[in-house]
């Protein structure tokens, strides 16, 4: 039997671990080499930054329009408000399941450039945006259409009706 442990004693400690068990057993732990890395907390910020990008769905600073994202039987459709943007100042990217957005506006009045010490207020987001989104469904590229009135942007992106299958003969 083993001794009774006394105060101030450490007890030994058994790992579930075969090898201590058995022939040979030693009253003893046993540690495999264990890799430890160094904390490091920008790389935990960075991730932290590229993961709320990804949830927000913002890729760039600046200021963020507001945008609806519905969907219909046959297609998605985007509205963004887009105060003051001419269609030349606005970008589309589609990809079979991604939206982007992107443009800028500038800070002032577009015929004449005011000094920042001139403004008593500034209120109205001004500066580049990007907004990306990722729908649950492909799109037909092909057929995406896009209009800007009165500030409003709507974006009409069809789903694909036959999607493409592709069968693979094993060799």
């Amino acid at each position: 039997m083993d001794e009774p442990i006394r105060f101030g004693q450490v007890p030994p400690v058994y790992p579930c671990n075969r090898s201590t068990y058995g022939r040979g057993a030693t009253k003893r732990a046993t540690l495999r080499n264990v890799g430890f890395t160094r904390w490091d907390p920008l790389r935990d910020l960075l991730a932290l930054h590229e993961q709320l990008g990804l949830l927000v769905g913002a890729d760039a600073p600046g200021w963020t329009p507001p945008v609806d994202l519905y969907e219909t039987a046959s297609e998605f459709v985007l509205t963004a408000e887009l105060p003051g943007l001419a269609r030349h100042q606005i970008e589309l990217h589609a990809e079979s399941h991604r939206i982007v957005i992107r443009g800028a506006r500038s800070s002032g009045p577009p015929d004449k450039e005011v000094p920042c010490e001139q403004y008593h207020r500034v209120e109205r987001g001004h500066g580049t945006f990007s907004r990306a989104f990722t729908l649950p469904e492909a799109i037909d590229i092909e057929h995406i259409t896009a209009d800007l009135k009165d500030g409003v942007l709507t974006v009409m992106l069809p789903k694909v009706t036959d999607p493409v299958v592709h069968h693979i003969e094993v060799s």
